[in-house]
């Protein structure tokens, strides 16, 4: 099999899951309790979070540990409303963002949806232009899950701080992929989400500038300094600390062969596939993303057909499998209707393969070549 879709999940890596074996067997206190076993586990829930706020320039304390992305994407915006009425956010969201602000609208909240340009970038003076006396967060995604497209993320923050309002970007798919800096970018709230960066699913954790302003998002116990009550999943935070820490130390590398394997992949499908268009800004995109529209094929029947050949690819985000419209970021970068059912969407890790790209390359075009004799 040839994995192509690491930016719907990865796999998880031998250090991670050789780091968190123990705590499923001999290492399994509650990090709550006083004794040695328990402290086994609150010191490397601790380490996990030390690690992390190192990554990103932050401090630990700054780090809560949540059940991933959209949780933690959830409790940013609960905790708007005690900001203000305005939300501004862009209209290329992962839906973890866009279904919750249509769920506080139904509330009295205002939403400012940005639009972007042919590439999915957002345009700071666009954001700037929503800002009025009642806003209460800006929340643009640090890169793009279908595009993958980076946005000026350090233009927005410095535009946030000026008019003093908090700023949050969901980083799930650019943390461990990309350098991130929290000071540098005047970020106050960041999500990100351990299965995207080779760690375990069901775990992620929110960077938290000002935990004195946030309302806790589960009410019970003193757990993540009574903001997030329950046991921690310890086995899950273990895990995504030996991710973070493997990809972390290797990230220029991983980035460099990301971005080799992908620029070939790039001008490969564009040379030798007519009509085809790659989707997303052209450079500043993440390391391991390729979107393409191909004109006169369907992009979830040639799913089906690479799924034959044994090449898992997808047709737009995870979470919209099922959907049978076109993609609400493909539209919002202008491809028409006609078009953009012909969406699929290649992710690549550093873990992938020349040779893999080659034979991804060549069943690709014999399957839009017989797609489109069919079509007529």
């Amino acid at each position: 099999m040839i994995y192509l879709d690491n930016a719907a999940t990865t796999r998880i890596s031998e250090k991670a899951v050789a780091a968190m074996e123990p705590y499923l067997n001999e290492r399994y206190g509650n990090p709550s309790g006083i004794y040695n076993l328990a402290k086994i586990s609150k010191k490397v829930v601790e380490d996990t979070r030390e690690k992390i706020a190192n990554a990103i320039n932050a401090k630990p304390e700054n780090i809560f540990f949540t059940s991933g992305g959209t949780e933690s994407d959830n409790w940013v915006l609960d905790n708007a409303q005690n900001f203000g009425r305005q939300i501004i956010t862009s209209k290329i969201e992962h839906h973890a963002i866009l279904n919750k602000c249509a769920s506080l609208e139904k509330k009295g909240m205002r939403v400012s949806y940005i639009g972007t340009d042919r590439y999915g970038m957002v345009n700071p003076y666009d954001i700037e232009s929503a800002i009025d006396g009642d806003t209460a967060l800006i929340s643009v995604m640090f890169a793009n899950n279908e595009v993958g497209t980076i946005e000026p993320i350090g233009a927005i923050g410095k535009i946030a701080r000026k008019r003093n309002i908090i700023f949050h970007t969901d980083a799930v798919q650019a943390f461990c992929h990309v350098p991130i800096d929290v000071e540098e970018d005047n970020i106050d709230l960041l999500s990100a989400s351990s299965h995207k960066f080779h760690g375990p699913k069901g775990v992620g954790f929110l960077y938290v500038r000002n935990p004195k302003k946030m309302q806790p998002f589960i009410y019970g116990g003193s757990q993540e300094r009574s903001k997030r009550a329950g046991t921690e999943n310890v086995v899950g935070i273990v895990g995504m600390g030996a991710a973070v820490q493997e990809t972390i130390e290797n990230l220029s590398a991983r980035m460099k062969k990301e971005r080799t394997l992908r620029d070939y992949l790039i001008e490969r499908v564009l040379g030798e596939i007519p009509c085809t268009r790659l989707n997303g800004h052209p450079t500043k995109r993440l390391p391991g993303n390729a979107n393409f529209t191909i004109a006169g094929i369907d992009g979830t029947s040639l799913v089906v057909l690479m799924d034959n050949d044994n090449i898992c690819v997808s047709s737009g985000s995870a979470c919209s499998a099922g959907n049978d419209d076109p993609s609400h970021v493909i539209k919002a970068i202008g491809i028409p209707d006609s078009y953009a059912y012909g969406t699929i969407r290649i992710t690549l890790c550093a873990d992938n393969t020349k040779e893999e790209i080659d034979y991804t390359i060549s069943r690709l075009k014999e399957n839009v070549k017989m797609m489109r004799e069919q079509m007529g």
